[in-house]
């Protein structure tokens, strides 16, 4: 196993990883503390795009842990950036399958929101994104159909066809893209883990390198095979959705693979644990 050392900076993922749905995990105030006192950088970069940078730092605000708007990445925030370096936000139209995570980084880049039923010359989407969204109904959904249709290009925040919560795995904004995709037959471009787009974005926050940056997460399938994707050594907890037995059929794997984030802060303090 490689050693746990040359960490300068974290890349860290949340749903999974600090909480499930409302619930914090044991161990979330030491973990940061433990950040805090090493002086060592972090973005917590999320695919989940329901919720706005801000809304993410009231949440851990309430569960005693506080951290900047700036160390907060969300698959949202990382597409509205993608989208203005390839459209002209002053001409730009955007139709929303999403809430006010998807809407808001959008809004404050320049674009202009096309509501449910704006369609035809001049007034349909030229991009359709398509985040988490807990108020999704038949009309965005047709709205969303009808202007790929059209010809707006398809843009996933995230590709996530499950959701950790507190009860249990739900369906995720990847089950929505498919939907989608099979209404129109064009397969979206998405942005956040696992393709690289995301971690690079949060590593030129961090003015970070690959050789000494480590993303936490506990998907294979995303958080893991992202950090593979951008050439960063990666750790996987298994307190969310990947088990050892994921790892055991993947291709690729983790640089290591701890229980959760109690180990990880041990591991940060260079004390003993059961390395997986």
């Amino acid at each position: 196993m490689e050693a746990f050392t040359n960490i300068r900076a974290l890349i860290i993922d949340m749903d999974g990883v600090l909480w499930h749905g409302s619930e914090p995990m044991p161990g979330l105030v030491e973990f940061f503390q433990t950040l805090r006192e090493q002086k060592l950088p972090f973005i917590l970069a999320t695919n989940n795009a329901r919720s706005t940078a801000s809304q993410y730092v009231t949440k851990l605000a309430h569960m005693g842990v506080t951290v900047a708007l700036e160390e907060v990445l969300t698959s949202s925030m990382a597409t509205a950036f993608y989208l203005s370096e390839h459209f002209d936000p002053e001409t730009t139209r955007i139709f929303v399958v999403g809430e006010e995570g998807a809407t808001e980084p959008l809004l404050e880049r320049g674009f202009t929101l096309t509501g449910v039923y704006e369609l035809g010359e001049g007034q349909g989407a030229d991009v359709v994104v398509c985040g988490m969204d807990q108020t999704l109904n038949w009309d965005k959904l047709a709205t969303a159909t009808l202007n790929i249709r059209a010809g707006a290009k398809f843009v996933g925040t995230n590709a996530d066809v499950t959701l950790p919560t507190e009860r249990g795995l739900t369906h995720g904004n990847g089950a929505i893209l498919a939907a989608l995709t099979a209404a129109t037959g064009v397969t979206p471009v998405t942005i956040g883990k696992p393709e690289p787009i995301m971690y690079q974005q949060a590593l030129s926050i961090l003015g970070a390198d690959t050789a000494s940056t480590v993303a936490i997460g506990d998907r294979l399938d995303t958080d893991i095979l992202g950090a593979v994707n951008t050439g960063i050594r990666s750790l996987m907890v298994l307190s969310g959705v990947s088990s050892e037995g994921d790892i055991a059929r993947a291709d690729y794997k983790p640089t290591w693979v701890l229980s959760d984030i109690i180990e990880v802060t041990l591991a940060l303090r260079g004390e003993s644990v059961a390395w997986r």
